[in-house]
């Protein structure tokens, strides 16, 4: 099991994975992904389609982000720097909907999330500058993609900014209550 730890956050089914890591004064080695492993550890069978990676400078907040079709499922990490990393129910069913979970994710501590389709994600750069890298479970269509307003006070996320650098889109993004959500 490449996995040192595996923690189930507030919301149901996304999980904290701490792989484990190997290290000495020369540096260190991390299995970061192993189907079989990962498989056993969610308790069910998921193909991976793409991989993304992104840079960002500090300040940046990108997201959220999710597919309302062809909706992924992500494992998300960050290679170098620190992001703070949030990810939001949008699965109406769920007891928890509308309601977020967050981690810090650097390159230190090597922490990553599995973040199940329906669910919208997104992450604020603290370092300097952060390069994060994650996994799909479907393509990317553009005409599927939605955002979350960030910012939405009926999410209460505590962002550790009050002036994010965003994009056009993430500026215009959907508040909950009117947002197109999962069944």
């Amino acid at each position: 099991m490449p996995y040192e730890r595996v923690t189930p956050t507030t919301l149901t089914d996304v999980l904290l994975l701490e792989p484990k890591v190997f290290g000495d004064e020369r540096g260190f080695f991390l299995e970061s992904f192993n189907q079989r492993d990962f498989e056993e550890t969610i308790g069910k069978s998921v193909d991976f389609v793409q991989d993304n990676h992104s840079c960002s400078q500090k300040g940046v907040l990108r997201g959220l982000h999710y597919q309302i079709k062809h909706s992924q499922g992500k494992i998300v990490r960050v290679t170098q720097g620190e992001v703070f990393d949030v990810v939001v129910d949008l699965r109406r069913s769920s007891s928890s909907f509308g309601q977020h979970t967050s981690a810090i994710l650097n390159s230190v501590n090597h922490h990553q999330l599995w973040i199940p389709p329906g669910f919208a994600h997104g992450f604020l750069v603290l370092s300097e500058t952060a390069e994060f890298l994650y996994k799909t479970t479907d393509y990317w269509f553009p005409e599927h993609e939605r955002t979350l307003l960030w910012s939405d006070p009926d999410l209460s996320i505590d962002w550790p900014t009050e002036n994010p650098q965003l994009s056009p889109k993430d500026l215009q993004g959907m508040i909950l209550k009117g947002c197109e959500a999962f069944d």
